[in-house]
């Protein structure tokens, strides 16, 4: 096998695999939340661990993964991950957090060390594409994740679904563990790494990063915006469908699933009309304003519409609010110097991530407080459309 067809295939396991992770959380917490007698949108809050989890090894770890190569730290990052959903049995909610911190690690970790391995390996002309199929592997997680967990909900319990879910991702990771050699090549191990030596322009590196290359900054900042709308719906649709709209959790995980689909599906067609296009800024301009209308739609929908309709609205709202990601992460390695491609990728992700984290928590509470999930969505896409004053003139080179 070619060498980058290689890469880009064991990356996208991967990054599928911790999609899954991630996304097994918000779709079980209806049951074991009911259960332990917790309020529905806490579900904000374990999200919001997720993301702690995984800014922590951004802000702390690039030096690290970068010594030991991002396929091997991945690999590491999964199976711990894995093993973190039994903490989930215990009714404790600061285990709870906890382990969706752990989980976190691993979506720290996929970003740079995906975006290092496939800006060495893949051909310029066909960088959106392969960087849009390497994010087509998170919505990919969620496609299996929200097929496979509900029924084994229903027929096996939340426990042992959890369980099953930990052994197959854990295996999984260790049948891609032979490639990474290869993939990650001989590395430079000399340089001595702790958090005890961190200093704060170390952990301000990969945000001084985003400094380095023109336009960079802004790239950085539409993915952080876009973000609140694609956050909003992957950990309320769920809770949403079951609370607001008193719909079954099978349905809420078929939602969730077609979502997930059509996210895959609208990652890669969008990273290939970039390419063929030429232009990641009209991209994500029309990605923008197709997010908005996707969201706002959702808190306009009521407990009397068909199934149907919301399987038909979740289609459309897995490629307009979540297929974004490919270009922007792309147009970020484009944009960046070619040694910090990895420093830039991580601190892009840095910003995605705090808005991954503080998207739920502003949502929850709001809904806590108003007990309106629509408000709580409407807001959410409107502020998708922030994105265009961002990207106007951004290809304009300074005079």
């Amino acid at each position: 096998m070619p060498g980058w067809i290689l890469a880009i295939t064991v990356i996208v396991v991967l990054q599928t695999t911790t999609a899954y992770l991630s996304r097994l959380v918000p779709i079980v917490s209806p049951a074991f939340m009911a259960e332990f007698g917790w309020n529905e949108t806490w579900i904000g809050y374990l999200t919001a661990a997720n993301i702690a989890g995984a800014l922590f090894v951004l802000f702390t770890c690039t030096g690290l993964i970068k010594r030991y190569g991002g396929v091997q730290a991945l690999l590491v990052c999964l199976l711990l991950g894995s093993a973190s959903l039994l903490l989930f049995h215990v009714p404790s909610l600061a285990l709870a957090l906890l382990a969706g911190a752990l989980i976190g690690f691993g979506n720290g970790t996929a970003n740079p060390a995906g975006s290092e391995v496939l800006q060495r390996f893949t051909p310029p002309a066909r960088r959106n594409f392969v960087f849009s199929i390497k994010q087509a592997g998170v919505p990919l997680g969620g496609v299996v994740a929200g097929l496979s967990i509900p029924p084994l909900v229903e027929a096996l319990g939340w426990r042992t679904a959890l369980v099953v879910a930990a052994g197959g991702a854990a295996a999984v990771t260790i049948a891609m563990w032979p490639f990474q050699p290869r993939i990650d090549g001989p590395r430079e191990r000399t340089a001595s790494w702790s958090l005890q030596t961190l200093t704060f322009a170390d952990l301000a590196g990969p945000l001084r990063s985003l400094s380095r290359g023109q336009g960079l900054m802004r790239i950085a900042w539409v993915g952080t915006v876009l973000a609140v709308a694609q956050a909003c719906w992957f950990t309320f649709a769920v809770t949403y469908v079951v609370v607001g709209l008193g719909k079954s959790l099978s349905v809420a995980g078929l939602v969730f699933a077609v979502m997930q689909a059509t996210s895959v599906i609208g990652r890669v067609a969008i990273g290939w009309i970039a390419d063929r296009i030429g232009s990641s800024t009209w991209t994500l301009a029309i990605a923008s304003v197709s997010s908005a209308l996707a969201t706002i739609a959702l808190g306009l929908t009521a407990p009397d519409w068909p199934v149907w309709a919301l399987l038909l609205l979740a289609a459309l709202a897995g490629a307009s609010v979540s297929g974004w990601n490919g270009v922007q992460i792309a147009e970020v390695a484009r944009r960046s110097p070619p040694e910090l491609v990895g420093e830039t990728a991580a601190g892009s992700v840095i910003l995605v991530f705090a808005s991954n984290m503080i998207a739920p928590i502003a949502f929850a509470a709001f809904v806590a407080v108003s007990g309106r999930f629509d408000l709580a969505f409407i807001a959410a896409g409107a502020c998708s459309l922030l994105c265009l004053p961002l990207l106007w003139g951004i290809d304009r080179k300074p005079t």
